[in-house]
């Protein structure tokens, strides 16, 4: 028997990089899965057919969560398709638009931290009804170590992810009673399509910063997820730090 047998998952920004491997990861423990993406359905598609192969059950489901009202339809579809029933809810989304302060318009900020942040009480906040009906749930953000430290050129991102370490504590906090844990899982640079764009030599000078000297893998970021979602039933509000030793 799996460690997730019965249990209801959905990871938004599922299609790929440690959204895939998330999902990929709770379904190899029994989980049924939805998926969120944003306009890749083809990666949704080979996603949910990876999962399928492997004998697990997964469902895509497009929306820009970066809008409220698309997010909570997504996921209010989403219960709808795993029964009634959501136990799981990963928060992964998210972008950058990096620039300096001084050069980083209105726009760009806001498309970040709505995206980014905005997104993680939305999907909370549409969750939040079945899972405490069923005095049950398992809400794990995905922040970043650049929202616990400086990170040039970043400051929406930063802020974004600075900003889901507080929202996880606070809720927490207020769900505690009802039987859902919130947590989060602060990865470092890991190998994903977004960092693949930072060019060959600056990714050699920050693996020399990192301890263990190398990058994180998606599925390494998917474990600490998987762990909270099946064995962490007196852990909340807490932040799991996957970053090679990169900030301690």
């Amino acid at each position: 028997m799996s460690r997730l047998d019965g249990k209801t998952a959905l990871v938004t920004g599922g299609s790929r990089g440690i959204g895939r491997a998330i999902a990929l990861d709770l379904a190899r423990e029994g989980a049924t899965v939805v998926i969120n993406y944003h306009s890749n359905e083809a990666a949704a598609k080979a996603v949910v057919d990876e999962i399928e192969a492997m004998g697990g059950t997964c469902h895509a489901l497009q929306a820009d969560i970066g809008k409220p009202e698309e997010a909570r339809a997504m996921v209010a579809k989403a219960i709808e398709q795993l029964g009634g029933r959501l136990d799981i809810l990963v928060n992964n989304a998210g972008i950058t638009r990096d620039k300096s302060i001084k050069k980083m318009d209105d726009a760009m900020w806001d498309e970040v931290v709505r995206t980014n942040l905005g997104s993680c009480f939305a999907c909370m906040s549409a969750a939040l009804p079945t899972m405490i009906e069923q005095h049950y749930g398992r809400i794990i953000n995905i922040s970043s170590m650049n929202g616990q430290i400086g990170a040039f050129g970043q400051a929406n991102y930063s802020a974004s992810k600075g900003g889901i370490i507080a929202l996880t504590r606070t809720a927490a906090l207020e769900l505690a009673s009802s039987g859902i844990t919130v947590n989060t899982v602060a990865p470092g640079f890991t190998k994903t399509d977004m960092f693949a764009e930072v060019p060959e030599k600056v990714q050699e000078q920050i693996k020399t910063r990192i301890p263990l000297a190398r990058l994180g893998e998606p599925e390494e970021i998917a474990k600490a997820v998987t762990f909270l979602a099946a064995d962490g039933d007196y852990i909340t509000g807490q932040q799991i730090n996957v970053n090679g030793g990169a900030h301690m």
